[in-house]
């Protein structure tokens, strides 16, 4: 699952990455457990992780505060809150958020003396300009898992201000190889490292012990399943003609409903959207899908998308079905059937329920047996390391990086 243009075989490359660091995240950590929660629990194994989410704007708020909680093992959740006043005012808000993180890592008793000299760990360049250099970083990652400027209510500046994050980042991470592509014009230390998988969790739904959710135990067969965030990225008219074209089937939505109206959702007797659901109960789930759907919207949004559901689906030894996402045929394909019109969707997954392929069954399992998060982690970490040891002698003059970025940010 890794591409880059050189393998790391530096001093140190296996040493455990041990620095702390700090998490930059437009996605909060009780959202769906997804690629930065599986890594930075990971990596909070070895050191603290302090993860900063996008502020939450209040009406009634008169100032602005940080809310630290502990949701996993050595990771810190900060969440701002912050008046509603400064809702248009990204870098205001910005700006206030990491005075108040500068403020809880020197005096708040729970963070003090964790986060000296700590990694900075980007998943959305959007704060970039005001978090760079703020923290004595002696590292910055950027973990470009997709491209959120083509995401419905995307930043106008957005483009702009990844490049000042590639410009000032050592390590270059993307979730897509299609992303990998697209970000090593930019950047000369890029490494693809794709989905992961906790195998252990979802190979439970091929067990007996293991039981159906009770939501769907008692549905008409066969059940199409998705589970994962209901948004843009989902083609609504392809499960409305899915559940139209198998009335006698069930179609189950599992997962959070964000940047669609649900009202628009399509409704029918056989469609069934259950909403959220805890990440440790998914196997109880896709243990009783017939087949597990991928049904993406051919668009901006889903143009850089390799999604973490793959593998996941294949531990549970399920057959699958997708639209033609790019880094789905190219990463996925023969094991995952793809398809490319509603109609051949619809008779790909109705030829799925009837009589599984066996043989791509068998292989689905396999890849994700060698697809583990904790190997994905392991690379990331010599990769970080290397970079750091690497660094030219003024990359680690922690003095110089404002005043380079302050020229950047003009450009």
């Amino acid at each position: 699952m890794h591409r880059s243009g050189s393998q790391t075989d530096g001093p140190g490359a296996n040493a455990p990455m041990d620095r702390p660091i700090i998490v930059h995240s437009h996605l909060r950590w009780d959202f769906v457990w997804q690629r930065p929660q599986q890594i930075l629990s990971r990596l909070a194994a070895h050191a603290p992780v302090l993860f900063i989410e996008e502020p939450t704007f209040l009406d009634d708020a008169i100032g602005s505060r940080l809310d630290i909680s502990v949701p996993f093992a050595n990771v810190f959740r900060a969440v701002p809150y912050i008046p509603s006043g400064y809702r248009d005012e990204h870098d205001a808000a910005a700006a206030i958020v990491r005075s108040l993180a500068q403020d809880a890592i020197a005096r708040d008793a729970r963070l003090k003396g964790l986060f000296s000299n700590p990694i900075q760990w980007f998943y959305s360049a959007i704060t970039a300009p005001s978090m760079l250099g703020a923290f004595n970083e002696i590292a910055v990652v950027y973990d470009c898992m997709d491209e959120l400027a083509q995401f419905r209510f995307a930043h106008p500046d957005l483009p702009r201000r990844e490049r000042l994050l590639l410009a000032n980042a050592d390590v270059v991470f993307t979730g897509g190889y299609k992303l990998y592509e697209a970000k090593r014009r930019y950047h000369s230390n890029v490494h693809f490292f794709g989905c992961g998988v906790d195998f252990a969790l979802f190979s439970k739904a091929c067990i007996p012990e293991t039981p159906i959710a009770p939501e769907i135990i008692d549905l008409p067969q066969p059940v199409y399943g998705y589970f994962g965030v209901i948004d843009e990225r989902i083609d609504y008219d392809l499960i409305a003609q899915l559940a139209e074209s198998s009335s006698e089937a069930s179609v189950v939505m599992v997962g959070p409903v964000v940047k669609v109206d649900p009202n628009s959702l399509p409704q029918a007797s056989n469609i069934h959207w259950l909403g959220k659901r805890e990440y440790q109960n998914l196997p109880t789930f896709v243990k009783g899908f017939t087949v597990c759907l991928m049904p993406f919207a051919m668009n901006e949004a889903t143009e850089y998308i390799n999604p973490t559901k793959t593998l996941e689906y294949m531990a549970a030894r399920k057959p699958i079905v997708s639209t033609a996402v790019p880094d789905v045929v190219r990463n996925f394909t023969p094991i995952v059937r793809v398809a490319k019109s509603p109609e051949q969707f619809v008779a790909l997954a109705q030829r799925a329920a009837k009589s599984p392929d066996l043989v791509l069954l068998a292989e689905g399992v396999k890849k994700a047996n060698r697809a583990s998060w904790e190997s994905i982690v392991s690379q990331m970490g010599k990769l970080i390391n290397s970079a750091i040891e690497d660094a030219k002698p003024e990359r680690l003059e922690i003095a110089s990086r404002p005043a380079r970025l302050t020229e950047l940010a003009v450009q």
